[in-house]
């Protein structure tokens, strides 16, 4: 587990606030899990993002009426810190009984408070359930593995010696699974997730590949480090010369969590999938 995790509102009682209470927000380092997969915050050998949206997103107009909407929250790959969620769902919390004359003021803090807590500029959006209803539910991009007939027995660690690929073979192809899953390190809650995987390299053995994926199954790790963890796995195998690697986790007590890695500078598509 995180070091700093154990100081975390994760796992423990908490009071629900109801007020704006920026306090409530708990940052933790990434240089520690980055440590533990040989980076450091000069090194990173990726570009991106992590989405986290917000489906309790809840204030008050100064004639004490309610708003609902929904939340993006946009924070970057390399920022210092991530934001523990359990920390990210209280202080959204805090806001339902707060009065905001409108939605260009609470998102203006939303953006204050965020940036702060991960230590980099956070980009938000305060959006219209019809806005994003307009938008409806996509699909991955690419092939599913999911239907291959593969025997999996390997589900405590990621086990990278499963891959397999074909040097001599050079592909540019997406492909995606359903099948992810991981634990929370803190709480050993599941965490259910769609990964997809983009790359111009030597051909992956697309058998090896979910073989690999699925061995997640019981991993305890946050969301991000699983997605660095597939990037940097897959990078050393097939040498690509472009690598994109995201998930799209299915959301708990209001809020999903979407890591990005890439090679490339990518605009991500933050549509939401059928599980989410």
């Amino acid at each position: 587990m995180h070091p700093a995790a154990e100081d975390s509102p994760l796992g423990k009682s908490s009071e629900y606030v109801s007020t704006y209470t920026p306090s409530l927000l708990f940052p933790i380092p990434r240089a520690a899990k980055w440590a533990e997969l040989g980076l450091t915050a000069e090194t990173l050998p990726y570009k991106g993002v992590d989405f986290w949206n917000c489906f309790e997103l809840s204030w008050l107009l100064p004639s004490g009426k309610p708003v609902v909407a929904i939340g993006e929250f946009a924070i970057p790959a390399d920022s210092p810190n991530i934001i523990e969620s359990k920390s990210f769902k209280l202080y959204l919390n805090s806001l339902n009984q707060t009065v905001f004359s409108d939605a260009a003021l609470l998102q203006a803090i939303l953006v204050k408070d965020l940036s702060a807590a991960a230590g980099k500029p956070v980009a938000v959006r305060v959006r219209s359930l019809s806005e994003v209803t307009a938008e409806g539910v996509v699909l991955p991009q690419g092939t599913c593995i999911d239907e291959l007939d593969v025997s999996i027995s390997n589900y405590e660690q990621p086990a990278p010696d499963l891959l397999r690929c074909d040097a001599s073979a050079v592909v540019e192809e997406t492909l995606y699974s359903n099948l992810l899953k991981s634990n929370c390190p803190v709480t050993g809650q599941p965490d259910w997730g769609t990964v997809v995987i983009k790359y111009h390299g030597a051909a992956l053995d697309r058998s090896s590949l979910l073989a690999y994926l699925v061995s997640f199954r019981q991993h305890a790790d946050f969301h991000e480090q699983c997605v660095e963890r597939i990037f940097l796995d897959l990078q050393r195998l097939i040498k690509p010369k472009s690598l994109t690697v995201y998930a799209r986790y299915v959301r708990r007590g209001g809020l999903d969590i979407n890591p990005y890695r890439s090679t490339e500078s990518i605009t991500p598509d933050n549509r939401r999938l059928v599980r989410q």
